[in-house]
């Protein structure tokens, strides 16, 4: 078994300050890299921070609201200035503002965007081109979701932005392949305050809350589970075990762990000369259309009371 070693790393984890995001940053540290970790809060952050260091890791925190290239200058500044380097990049910052499309406002929209799409990018950026400049590699780790892979009712903004997110790995992982910069996007599925606001969920999470262990039919079945459940895949893809993985979108979740496929063709059909509307019309159902794609996260298969 492979020992991931991280020693000498240094990382950047957005939107750190707790949930998931503390999680990363835990179990990073854990590995022995260095941290940066940031949060919209300062005392969240410095918290944050605390907490790693009292258990031993190194860490120190960055207060600013992802979105912008400032603030993505501003954290790889911080880790170059306190670490020297960087080698990690982890897009964990996001937020939600759930709305069907016919309420859904601009602002709705756009505040989400920026944050997980447009925050993705800037930070993106900024860490390639440090680590183009030091000329060793580096990982760049970005949070996706399952809505982002199957679309979501009431997500509009979330889903796309992460559906784009997704897009982005794969493109990066071309662009950044030369420079030895591996990108990969995580798709986590744990309880978080944004989970616990899918119905079917929210018992689970309160009860996880008052100390009860989530069912197996859930940390298997599901794939859910603690944001400690998501973590060991970030330092194992920042790690040289991790070298020839790029490109990829890799779901984890409870004891489960996922790869997701990229969108392909998954029937064809010709007609000689071309298409018109009644040539579609007549074939379809016999054709393409016999392997419609469904959509949408699926209901969690509950036991039965």
């Amino acid at each position: 078994m492979p020992s991931i070693d991280l020693t000498g790393k240094v990382a950047v984890v957005t939107g750190s300050g707790r949930g998931l995001g503390l999680a990363y940053a835990h179990a990073l540290a854990a590995h022995g890299a260095s941290v940066v970790v940031n949060d919209l809060d300062e005392a969240i952050a410095a918290q944050a921070a605390k907490s790693i260091t009292e258990a031993g890791g190194t860490a120190v925190a960055e207060t600013v609201a992802v979105g912008t290239a400032e603030a993505a200058d501003r954290l790889v500044g911080r880790a170059v200035a306190e670490y020297g380097r960087l080698d990690v990049l982890v897009t964990n910052a996001g937020i939600l503002r759930d709305k069907v499309l016919w309420k859904m406002t601009d602002d709705d929209f756009d505040a989400v965007v920026s944050t997980h799409l447009r925050g993705t990018f800037t930070c993106a950026r900024a860490a390639a081109v440090r680590m183009r400049e030091q000329g060793e590699g580096g990982s760049l780790i970005l949070v996706g979701s399952p809505a982002g892979q199957r679309g979501n009712f009431g997500q509009t903004n979330y889903a796309a932005a992460k559906a784009g997110i997704a897009a982005m790995a794969r493109t990066w992982s071309m662009e950044l392949a030369r420079a030895g910069i591996t990108v990969n996007a995580i798709v986590p599925v744990a309880a978080t305050a944004m989970t616990e606001t899918i119905p079917a969920f929210a018992p689970y999470v309160e009860a996880l809350r008052a100390g009860e262990p989530l069912p197996g039919f859930l940390r298997k079945g599901e794939g859910f589970g603690t944001p400690e459940d998501c973590a060991a895949l970030v330092p194992f893809l920042a790690s040289a075990a991790a070298r020839e993985i790029t490109g990829q979108c890799i779901a984890i979740g409870g004891d489960k762990v996922a790869l997701w496929s990229h969108p392909q063709e998954i029937s064809t059909a010709y007609a000689d000369g071309g298409w018109t509307p009644e040539t579609l019309a007549d074939a379809w159902s016999a054709s393409v259309g016999a392997e419609l794609q469904s959509v949408g996260i699926p209901a969690p298969k509950l036991p039965e009371a």
